[in-house]
């Protein structure tokens, strides 16, 4: 790599962490601040950054980004919250992701001729997983439900690791994947094995960070460290045994939050939540900076040479992946709940698209599929775009949208979306 992107990588991120309390309440987001950057240092701009001299690294970037950030995101999962507020992310989990996946393959039939059937399959089933990172302010603004706010958590944790399989299904039937292997091979070995192998490692990580801290024969330095071995050991597990490293990021993130938890043991001074909050927050920290290079580093290498062969039809597939296949499928899944209508759409439109579908797209690109460049430019446009829309439009429109909550219970109105009693 150029020494020079590394030093323009390094200021870009000095420069936001500078600012980022400032720019939080702005229509200023992170992600965007990193996709203009990597835009400026790429070919398009200054020419530090080159995808052909660099698309190793950007690509170990990237996986270990969406790796650590789908381990992190599973393990903060609180079956608590779910018992209590389950119905939003499982109803968009169940109902909405599904209808998402399937409009966006019948649309991409509609708008992108020239594909094959499981290449479109890939473009709706790459563009459906969300990314509350890109509109944090959306939730995490105090003055918007805790109900919608952690719905949108949850789906956004959950989503990327619920598409995975159907991803690795539409990829091997399109030819990609590893030779030798057919659709359902990879499709059991991508779930099942790698499942497995997650869960195991997880209770087992589990299991000795419960008993270190509890014995207090670790610090919790060290165990930060020790929750960032687990998601490292589990992957290169599951890639060895050719399965899916991000399946069993995922998963194992699940068993290991919920048998951190769960477990009987537990430091006097902690409580469970407390104490896995804290022993993974280096891994959510350092899980935030590969996140930060990794849209600096779309912007430079993967962006900027899509946008040169971007045409109308790529641009209308976006807005509407990001308008018309993300709302309908929610208003669908959200029928019968008793949410009212500025709620439906507040959580129809805070759909962003991130880090998951730019892996999953560099993934399907290097496949060398027919078709292979028009979907990595729908999908880097489409990403591009909801960076720009979902970040300029979270402050405001989660301000407008806590104020209409705030009027409806000076009201008296009954809402469904106040959240019930712990």
């Amino acid at each position: 790599m150029n020494p020079w992107a590394a030093i323009a990588a390094g200021t870009a991120v000095s420069c936001y962490a500078a600012v980022s309390r400032r720019l939080a309440t702005t229509a200023v987001s992170g992600p965007m601040v990193f996709v203009a950057s990597g835009l400026l240092i790429g070919p398009q701009g200054l020419d530090l950054a080159d995808r052909g001299h660099d698309a190793e690294i950007t690509r170990t970037l990237l996986e270990s980004a969406l790796a650590l950030v789908l381990f992190t995101g599973a393990a903060s999962i609180r079956t608590k919250e779910l018992r209590r507020e389950g119905f939003l992310p499982v109803r968009l989990l169940a109902v909405g992701l599904p209808l998402t996946m399937g409009l966006g393959w019948l649309t991409a039939w509609l708008v992108l001729p020239g594909l094959g059937m499981w290449v479109l399959a890939q473009v709706g089933i790459i563009l459906a997983p969300t990314d509350a990172a890109l509109g944090q302010q959306a939730v995490s603004d105090e003055h918007v439900p805790a109900l919608v706010r952690h719905g949108l958590n949850v789906e956004s944790g959950l989503n990327d690791g619920v598409a995975l399989p159907f991803f690795l299904l539409a990829l091997a039937a399109a030819g990609g994947g590893r030779e030798g292997q057919g659709p359902l091979a990879t499709f059991f070995l991508a779930l099942v094995a790698s499942s497995s192998i997650a869960v195991a490692i997880g209770w087992l990580g589990a299991r000795v960070l419960r008993g270190a801290a509890a014995r207090g024969w670790s610090t919790t330095e060290w165990r930060q460290i020790l929750v960032l071995a687990v998601p490292v050991v589990i992957y290169a597990l599951c890639v060895a045994a050719d399965g899916s490293g991000f399946i069993g990021a995922w998963t194992g993130g699940l068993a290991f939050g919920a048998f951190t938890r769960g477990g009987r043991a537990v430091e006097p001074s902690r409580t469970a939540d407390a104490g896995i909050g804290e022993d993974t927050e280096f891994a959510d920290r350092l899980g935030t900076l590969l996140a930060a290079l990794s849209f600096l580093f779309f912007g430079a290498l993967i962006l900027g040479p899509a946008l040169t062969h971007a045409d109308w039809r790529i641009l209308l597939y976006a807005v509407l992946s990001l308008t018309a296949i993300r709302m309908i499928p929610v208003t669908v899944a959200l029928i019968g709940t008793g949410l009212r209508a500025p709620t439906v759409a507040y959580v129809g439109w805070f759909g962003p698209r991130g880090l998951a579908s730019v892996v999953f797209g560099l993934i399907a690109f290097e496949e060398h599929l027919p078709g292979g460049e028009r979907l990595s430019g729908v999908i880097a446009v489409t990403v591009a775009l909801s960076v720009c829309l979902h970040g300029a439009s979270a402050a405001f429109l989660g301000s407008r949208y806590g104020a209409w909550y705030a009027a409806a219970l000076r009201r008296g109105l009954e809402l469904r979306e106040t959240a019930p009693a712990p």
